[in-house]
């Protein structure tokens, strides 16, 4: 499966996608890259005058990139058939810096362990300096549209 195919089959509208650009992606792993427009709404209300990424957003990208992107090539197109998506079921995660408006990120994943239709992986954010902005373990299953 291509790159292109996977961001095609990501299962977010245009205001809540948080992947601009999908790097890499094979067995072990994904990495992609997000940069946070200064108009995303969110923005004009988080902290007021002093504008900051809310922390369940820079989760919600790790996830989008890390364990969705990857979820995705590893069920390969016999879970497109099924009807089955990637969802987040549980996240541990770090924030050692703030991510601005305008910031871009790269996240970088690497699979744990997938079974039973089960993923878990290693995520990690940086910033264009190369420093970690958060880091964690997050997790999610497969499921048809039944499920939940």
């Amino acid at each position: 499966m291509t790159k292109s195919e996977i961001l095609a089959r990501l299962p977010y509208g245009k205001d809540f996608l948080f992947v601009d650009v999908l790097l890499d992606v094979d067995e072990n792993g994904a990495k992609g890259c997000y940069t946070f427009d200064r108009k995303l709404a969110f923005y004009d209300s988080h902290f007021q005058h002093f504008p900051i990424t809310p922390a369940v957003i820079l989760t919600e990208t790790m996830a989008q990139i890390g364990l969705v992107c990857l979820g995705i090539y590893l069920a390969g197109d016999d879970a497109a058939r099924k009807g089955l998506r990637m969802v987040m079921t549980s996240s541990a995660v770090d924030f050692l810096k703030p991510v601005y408006p305008g910031e871009e990120v790269l996240v970088t994943s690497e699979k744990i362990y997938f079974r039973f239709n089960k993923l878990s992986c290693s995520v990690i954010m940086k910033n264009t300096l190369g420093e970690t902005v958060c880091k964690g373990t997050i997790s999610g299953m497969l499921v048809s549209n039944g499920d939940e």
